[in-house]
C-alpha cells in the first residue's frame, strides 16, 4: 500500500503538470513505466485507491444518465451585444453600490459542467441541465485530466466550469474519424453526454474551471480569491483574469479578449463581467433565470447555418481547383455571406456537402467563411459531380490524392494569381499591380509570365482601359524600384509550393543566392528548421524545372537583382538592430518603412521580443510600445526615424 500510495501522488503530480500546467517534467515512457507499476500492483492486491490515475480509464457504456440535483443552482448569464446593453448594466450596478470592482474573463463555447467533492474526494460530475438538475456523468468525466481526484478542501464542493474540445484537437480528430464533428462547442457536449466513456476518452474534452458554486466550510470574499483557491488545488483555469474599477477599465479588459481570443486554440464567444465582492452580490441579488451582478458580453457569431445553392470551381496560381459554395445570405460576425470554401474535391465530399444542404460555416480573422459540414440534407439535395475539365481552359483535369488540378500553366487565373501574387507587398512590392490588372494585361498585352512585366512600355500600358498617364508612371517606376529587391522577397515571389515568408527568409540566410540554393542538396534542406520533405521535394522540383530556369534567367536579365542578406549594408545605419515598427506613420506605408530599414543593415521584427533593440512608434501605437517601455527598449518616434533615413 505504501507504494502504491507513493505511486499515486508520483502519476497525479506528472498528470497535474501535463494536462494543467501544460509544463511535463518527465518523458511519456517514464510516466508509463510508473503507470504500469501501479496497475499491477492493483491487479495482484484487488484495491484500487480513490484518486488512482487508473480510474480515469473509460468504462463499460452506461444504459443512461442518473438526473442529480446540485446543492446550488447553477445559474445562467444575461447577456449584452452592443457597448450600450453593457452600459445599461453598469448603470444599474452602480445605483445599488458605490465604486465597485469587477472581473473580467473569458467566456468559453462548451457544456457547462459542476463537480462536487466531498472530504476532499471527487464523487461525481453532472452537466447543468435545467439550473437545478443535470445529469449524471461521472464515468464520462473520470477519463478528463484536467481536474483532480482529490484535493485538501475537506468540506462539501461544487465547482464550476466548461468542458471543451481545442481546434487542434477537434481537427486532428476529424482527420480519421469516420463521422466528422461539426464544430467544438458541439463536439465537447456530445463528448460528455455519450453513453460510452470510451467514446468521450477518444474526443480528448477538457474542463475550464472559473467558479466554486457551493462550499460547505471556509469563505470566498471575491471572485478573485474563486480563481486562486481553483488554481491552488489543482483545477485547470484559464490564465486570464482582469480586475477592473470602472466602465473604462472593463471595455479595455473586453478589448483585450476580443483580439486575443482569434489567436486561441480554444473556442469562446465573449467576455464574463462580474462584481468582484461576494457581499454586494448577495445584497443585489438574483432575477428568476440570471445574477443580477454578473453579464455576459457576446462578440460578434463566428459561426451559424445556411444553404448551399451552387458550387463553383476556382483555379489557383498553382493550377489547384477549389469548391467555392455559393450559399443563402447569413449575417456572420457583423458582415453579409453570400459564399463559402472548402478545401478540395476530398474535402467536399468528406464533409458530405451537396446542393441545397443546410451546412454550418465559420467565418474567423476577416476571411472568407469555411463550411465545416452538413447539418441535413434537402430530399431534393443534389450531389456535387466531379469536374472533368478545367471550367475556365477546357483542360482535361489532373487529379492527385484529395486535390484536382487544371495542367495548362497558361490557364488566366492560373496566370493572373502567379503575376499578383509575384507583385504582392511581401513579394516583389510593384504597387497597383493587382489580380485585375493582370488579368488586363492578360487579355490586352499577352502577359503569360512574370519577367514579362520588365519589357512593358507606356504605350503599352495606355493600351489597357482606365490607364492614364499617372497611372502609367506609377506602374512603370513601382515594376522598375521592384529590381533591387532583398533574396527573401525574390524567393517568396517564386510562387514555389511551401515557401512562405519565413522559409523565404531562412533560405535566403542560409544559400545567399539562387545559385546556392540550386546547389544545396536534400538533406542539407531538410535539416533546416522551417523545411520539411514535402517542402525540400517541391523547392528542388521548381528550381530544377527547365521552364522555371528560363523564367529565372530572364528576370535576371531583364535587371531583377535579388539582394543577398547584408549585401551593399555592412555599417548601414541600422546594421544589427533589430526593429519593430507600431502605430500608424504619416509619410510611409508600413511596407515602405520596412524596406527603408532593411536596406540600411537592420531586421524588422513583427513583435517585441527581448532579441528587440529598437521600436519606431507612430499614431495609436498600442502594446508594442506598452511592451517596449516596461523592457527598456529604445523607443523613438517618427522624425527621428526621417533623420536616422537621412543620416543627421
Amino acid at each position: 500500500m505504501d507504494r502504491m500510495r507513493e505511486l499515486i501522488g508520483i502519476l497525479n503530480k506528472w498528470a497535474y503538470e501535463y494536462y494543467v500546467l501544460d509544463a511535463p517534467t518527465v518523458s511519456d515512457r517514464e510516466y508509463d513505466r510508473l503507470y504500469d507499476e501501479l496497475r499491477a500492483l492493483e491487479e495482484s492486491t484487488g484495491r484500487v485507491e480513490y484518486d488512482s490515475p487508473t480510474r480515469r480509464v473509460g468504462g463499460e457504456p452506461v444504459k443512461g444518465f442518473a438526473r442529480h440535483k446540485h446543492i446550488s443552482r447553477l445559474y445562467s448569464l444575461d447577456k449584452a451585444v452592443t457597448y450600450e446593453q453593457l452600459s445599461a448594466f453598469f448603470t444599474r450596478i452602480s445605483k445599488e453600490t458605490e465604486n465597485p470592482e469587477y472581473t473580467v474573463e473569458y467566456k468559453f463555447d462548451g457544456l457547462t459542467m459542476c463537480l462536487t467533492y466531498e472530504n476532499g474526494r471527487f464523487v461525481r460530475a453532472t452537466t447543468r441541465g435545467n439550473g437545478v438538475e443535470g445529469e449524471d456523468v461521472t464515468a464520462q468525466c473520470l477519463t478528463i485530466k484536467s481536474f483532480p481526484l482529490s484535493i485538501a478542501y475537506k468540506g462539501v464542493l461544487e465547482v464550476q466550469g466548461e468542458a471543451i474540445i481545442r481546434l487542434s484537437v477537434l481537427e486532428k480528430y476529424n482527420q480519421t474519424a469516420k463521422e466528422q464533428l461539426k464544430n467544438a462547442r458541439n463536439a465537447a457536449a456530445g463528448a460528455i453526454r455519450n453513453l460510452d466513456p470510451k467514446v468521450t476518452a477518444e474526443r480528448s474534452p477538457e474542463i475550464i474551471f472559473y467558479n466554486i458554486n457551493y462550499a460547505s466550510e471556509g469563505e470566498f470574499p471575491t471572485q478573485e480569491s474563486h480563481y486562486e483557491f481553483l488554481k491552488n488545488n489543482g483545477f485547470k483555469v484559464f490564465p486570464f483574469i482582469r480586475l477592473c474599477k470602472n466602465y473604462a477599465e472593463v471595455i479595455a479588459a473586453v478589448e483585450e479578449i476580443e483580439v486575443g481570443r482569434k489567436s486561441l486554440d480554444v473556442l469562446t464567444d465573449g467576455a464574463v463581467i462580474k462584481l468582484n465582492d461576494a457581499a454586494l452580490r448577495e445584497s443585489i441579488g438574483y432575477t428568476d433565470k440570471f445574477p443580477r451582478w454578473a453579464i455576459a458580453y457576446k462578440f460578434e457569431a463566428e459561426e451559424s447555418e445556411t444553404i448551399v445553392k451552387e458550387i463553383r470551381w476556382q483555379v489557383g496560381r498553382t493550377g489547384k481547383l477549389t469548391p467555392l459554395a455559393i450559399v443563402e445570405p447569413v449575417e456572420l460576425a457583423g458582415a453579409t455571406v453570400r459564399r463559402a470554401t472548402l478545401n478540395n474535391f476530398g474535402d467536399l465530399k468528406r464533409k458530405d456537402v451537396k446542393v441545397g444542404s443546410k451546412v454550418l460555416i465559420r467565418r474567423s480573422n476577416e476571411v472568407i467563411p469555411e463550411i465545416l459540414g452538413a447539418v441535413e440534407h434537402a430530399v431534393n439535395a443534389e450531389e456535387v459531380k466531379k469536374p472533368e475539365f478545367c471550367p475556365y481552359c477546357g483542360s482535361p483535369v489532373g487529379e492527385s490524392g484529395a486535390n484536382l488540378f487544371c495542367p495548362n500553366k497558361y490557364c488566366k487565373p492560373r496566370v493572373t494569381g502567379k503575376v499578383a501574387h509575384f507583385a504582392s507587398k511581401d513579394a516583389m512590392d510593384i504597387d497597383g499591380l493587382s489580380e485585375m490588372t493582370a488579368a488586363q494585361m492578360y487579355d490586352t498585352l499577352n502577359l503569360r509570365e512574370c519577367s514579362e512585366l520588365y519589357s512593358y512600355t507606356a504605350s503599352d500600358l495606355a493600351s489597357l482601359e482606365g490607364f492614364k498617364d499617372k497611372k502609367i508612371s506609377n506602374i512603370l517606376t513601382a515594376i522598375e524600384q521592384s529590381k533591387k529587391v532583398p533574396l527573401e522577397r525574390f524567393l517568396f515571389a517564386l510562387g514555389i509550393d511551401g515557401v512562405g515568408k519565413v522559409a523565404a527568409r531562412d533560405l535566403a540566410k542560409e544559400f545567399k543566392s539562387i545559385e546556392g540554393l540550386r546547389a544545396a542538396g536534400r538533406d542539407r534542406l531538410i535539416a533546416m528548421d522551417n523545411v520539411g520533405e514535402i517542402t525540400a521535394d517541391a523547392i528542388l522540383g521548381w528550381l530544377n524545372d527547365k521552364n522555371n530556369i528560363e523564367e529565372i534567367q530572364n528576370l535576371l536579365a531583364a535587371g531583377v537583382d535579388p539582394q543577398p542578406p547584408g549585401e551593399g549594408v555592412r555599417g548601414g545605419i541600422f546594421s544589427g538592430q533589430y526593429v519593430v515598427l507600431t502605430g500608424a506613420l504619416s509619410d510611409f506605408k508600413r511596407s515602405e518603412a520596412q524596406k527603408l530599414i532593411e536596406e540600411r543593415g537592420g531586421e524588422c521584427q513583427s513583435a517585441v521580443t527581448g532579441k528587440t533593440t529598437l521600436v519606431i512608434k507612430g499614431e495609436d501605437a498600442g502594446s508594442k510600445l506598452a511592451k517596449a517601455e516596461k523592457l527598456g527598449i529604445k523607443i523613438i518616434d517618427e522624425e527621428e526615424f526621417k533623420k536616422m533615413l537621412s543620416g543627421v
